[in-house]
């Protein structure tokens, strides 16, 4: 391997992949447990509601932008709305898989990291759910939202009464905002492409459409936000391994000849 080897497969060729079957267990495990602690959530229903109400007249306080003006946008159009409700019916967890799997394939050392990442920030955001319940806008009268996927289809949510798969008072914070955000950052870290910067569209389209259909407040995404920014500060990403096997990039420099030094020094 020379030089001039690009890192990424320099990278590849140095770290060993942990095993597949650890990480599916590992991965399914992780899943499991937080769809149990979400129902561990659940029959809060008035703690909920008294949250959401002080959410709102937070965000008011503070004047952040109405999320009556992005839902506004989306009802224009039938078309529109129901794509904006696909988008967060099907995107979020298949979006971050296949981000996972390739990571996995093509950048080991960049896996292991951003599942550390996201492992850290969704077990944080359980610990939320359990003592900060919250209903999502379109629950709550006082925001004057609709519910866009109720109306309008596809909806991944029933009656919360009789909703035992998921829980629906688990609005602060938004994973569907913090996974996108994650997604988007790992994939610019781990790839050299000019364009890789586009990857940041995938939590900005993510944040308009779990404002717009009414499922999240601005603070849910902001909340994440500040969640994953402290994991990523506190689980750093490997350094780079070296281009050869147990030398530095350093020490493979050519030394400077030092022959006619000696000789001179030896005539004297």
């Amino acid at each position: 391997m020379n030089a001039r080897t690009e890192p990424a497969e320099a990278e590849t060729r140095a770290i060993t992949r942990p095993p597949l079957v650890r990480e599916l267990l590992l991965v399914a495990g992780l899943f499991l447990v937080y769809k149990f602690g979400r129902q561990l959530a659940t029959g809060h229903t008035g703690e909920a509601f008294r949250n959401a109400h002080r959410v709102w007249d937070l965000e008011r306080a503070v004047r952040l932008p109405g999320e009556g003006d992005v839902q506004n946008l989306l009802l224009h159009g039938d078309t529109l709305v129901h794509i904006a409700n696909t988008y967060y019916a099907t995107i979020h967890f298949p979006a971050t898989a296949a981000f996972l799997v390739w990571l996995y394939l093509r950048r080991p050392a960049h896996y292991v990291w951003a599942r550390r990442v996201l492992a850290a920030v969704t077990g944080a955001a359980l610990v939320v759910h359990l003592v900060f319940p919250l209903a999502p806008p379109r629950m709550l009268a006082a925001t004057g939202l609709v519910d866009t996927a109720r109306v309008y289809g596809p909806s991944v949510y029933g009656p919360p009464q009789t909703d035992h798969l998921s829980n629906q008072f688990a609005a602060m914070p938004s994973l569907h905002s913090g996974w996108a955000l994650m997604v988007a950052i790992g994939l610019v870290v781990a790839t050299r492409s000019r364009g890789r910067w586009l990857w940041l569209l995938h939590p900005l389209l993510t944040l308009l459409v779990i404002v717009g259909t009414a499922n999240h407040y601005w603070i849910d995404a902001i909340v994440a936000a500040a969640m994953l920014g402290i994991a990523l500060a506190v689980i750093r990403l490997p350094r780079r391994p070296t281009t050869t096997a147990g030398q530095s990039p350093d020490s493979q420099r050519t030394p400077a000849p030092v022959e006619e030094n000696v000789l001179v020094g030896a005539g004297r």
